[in-house]
């Protein structure tokens, strides 16, 4: 978990000013921070559901489908987004994916009362965000360096993703 934090920090500090930008105290501003996920998270959850470590988590994309639809926007078409899919490759999607979590919790108090806040409250249950390091750790122990490249790899394709989409 530590080697993946390291190997994205710049990675995930882009990806974290790029929609930092947004201010969600502003109904448009908040709508469009949405529909930059929206051009991401859908595309992200489906390569990670073929992980079968994913099916043990909720997907998010309802949510932000319902958060947008109360704002009255449409879901827009995914960015294409093919990282690969082997094992170690998709261990890196999920640990961004999962980990935008932990950020939503801190950007859903930002947002205005009475605006919808499903996708960006759609926090861990308790000791989840903890399973989810321990099967992190798990899956990349005893692994050669070729395999830890390719989690890194995928962590970083998709901090590209979210990165691709906070700019279109």
């Amino acid at each position: 978990m530590t080697m993946l934090r390291d190997a994205t920090g710049p990675a995930h500090e882009q990806v974290d000013a790029a929609f930092g930008a947004h201010d969600l105290s502003s109904t448009a501003a908040y709508r469009a921070f949405l529909l930059a996920h929206a051009r991401a998270l859908p595309a992200a959850e489906r390569v990670m559901a073929a992980l079968p470590f994913a099916a043990t988590l909720p997907t998010r994309t309802p949510s932000l489908t319902a958060d947008l639809a109360a704002l009255d926007a449409d879901m827009p078409a995914p960015l294409p987004f093919t990282p690969g899919g082997d094992a170690a490759t998709l261990w890196g999607v999920l640990y961004v994916v999962e980990g935008s979590r932990l950020g939503g919790a801190l950007l859903a108090r930002q947002v205005p009362d009475g605006s919808p806040r499903g996708y960006l409250g759609a926090v861990h249950a308790p000791g989840q965000w903890r399973a989810i390091r321990a099967a992190l750790d798990d899956a990349a122990a005893g692994r050669d360096a070729d395999w830890t490249g390719r989690m890194v790899a995928g962590a970083l394709a998709t901090f590209a993703l979210y990165a691709d989409a906070a700019g279109a």
